[in-house]
């Protein structure tokens, strides 16, 4: 078989996890939840969660007051350490950067992609698992495929400490009976979309007519979801540094913010921040979002285009007051968020994979 390029997603196992067991090896085997500052009567949410802790059915996004009812009695409750992860982050990256004949794109902290020209894409999975658990004693999974989406959605097959190929071949022997909420890219609320039109699984999703799809979802989109229904996506892994395209700041209130005034202040404050993390990169701010989380827990997302690119400070901010405006005053809220998109550099606007975005 001569090589071909194929794109391998690698995905460490529990990551956040897997590091706090690796400084605290005691707790290994235990259910170990982090979130927040560790304390579950704190509103705050899981990040993430060990296997142990998962049986229970508690996950990621979780509030750490569910995850304590559902958790046994020997679990533990972690604060998040950014520093930690950012850490095993770099090691894990930095190893696998230095796989003979790879092309690496970092995705996240825990995730990425290697492009690799093979005739052994197996092969090259193995020695990739086999470099990050001897440089950082973390296990990864790896998906094989023909490009990236089908790689990304191979490495759940495969989870955990496992591998698994996913490809135009079998494509739909795969994925064609599951609901398409298991397309990477396709969150809850498109699911129901997709419902509503008698669109339930992927092979239905890809026998669509395009002219329903495009008519919910606009012409770009309507035609992307048609092709993620068949497994189309992007091949090409770009090794390119990575540019942030937006920054976010939000905050659990310990405390429901009630009233006009203290959202204000509380937005203001947020946006203020994020302001600062946008003037490092240097560059403006184009579109701005407000995120808001009602008593006891009903989240809204609003957003603006902003009428000229900000430079000025006082432009993001007054554009998230307006925002605020339009936040019902009669209702308690337990959580906001600010985020403020970015103009991209010149020559930066390149091609990527949509994914769900999040505040």
């Amino acid at each position: 078989m001569g090589a071909s390029a194929w794109v391998l997603h690698v995905d460490m196992d529990q990551f956040i996890a897997a590091v706090e067991v690796l400084r605290h090896p005691e707790l290994a085997g235990r259910p170990v939840i982090v979130g927040g500052r560790g304390d579950p009567t704190e509103r705050a949410v899981v990040s993430t969660a060990s296997y142990e802790a998962r049986a229970y059915g508690i996950g990621s996004g979780m509030p750490l007051k569910i995850a304590a009812r559902k958790a046994p009695p020997d679990a533990v409750f972690l604060p998040v350490d950014h520093e930690a992860y950012e850490r095993a982050s770099t090691e894990v990256m930095d190893t696998l950067r230095a796989l003979p004949g790879v092309v690496l794109e970092v995705l996240g902290w825990d995730e990425c992609f290697l492009g690799v020209t093979t005739a052994d894409p197996e092969s090259v999975a193995h020695d990739a698992q086999r470099a990050v658990l001897a440089a950082t004693r973390l296990h990864c999974s790896v998906g094989i495929g023909d490009n990236k989406v089908r790689a990304k959605i191979a490495t759940g097959f495969g989870k955990p400490r496992g591998m698994f190929r996913l490809t135009e071949e079998n494509w739909f022997d795969v994925m064609g009976e599951r609901p398409t909420r298991e397309l990477w890219g396709v969150g809850t609320k498109v699911h129901k979309r997709l419902a509503a039109h008698g669109i339930d699984t992927v092979r239905q999703l890809a026998d669509a007519d395009p002219a329903v799809l495009v008519a919910e979802f606009g012409p770009r989109m309507g035609v992307w979801y048609r092709e993620l229904g068949h497994g189309i996506g992007p091949r090409v892994v770009d090794d390119s540094p990575w540019i942030a395209r937006s920054h976010s700041r939000e905050t659990t209130y310990q405390q429901n913010l009630t009233g006009p005034d203290a959202v204000h202040t509380a937005v203001a404050e947020l946006a203020h921040q994020v302001w600062d993390d946008c003037a490092t990169d240097g560059r403006a701010v184009v579109r701005v979002h407000l995120k808001v989380r009602y008593a006891p827990f009903e989240t809204k997302t609003i957003g603006r285009k902003l009428a000229e690119p900000a430079r000025s400070e006082h432009v993001l901010v007054d554009a998230a007051l307006a925002l605020a405006q339009r936040i019902d005053s009669e209702r308690e809220i337990r959580l906001l968020g600010v985020r403020a998109e970015m103009a991209m550099p010149a020559g930066d606007e390149i091609e990527r994979t949509p994914v769900r975005g999040r505040i």
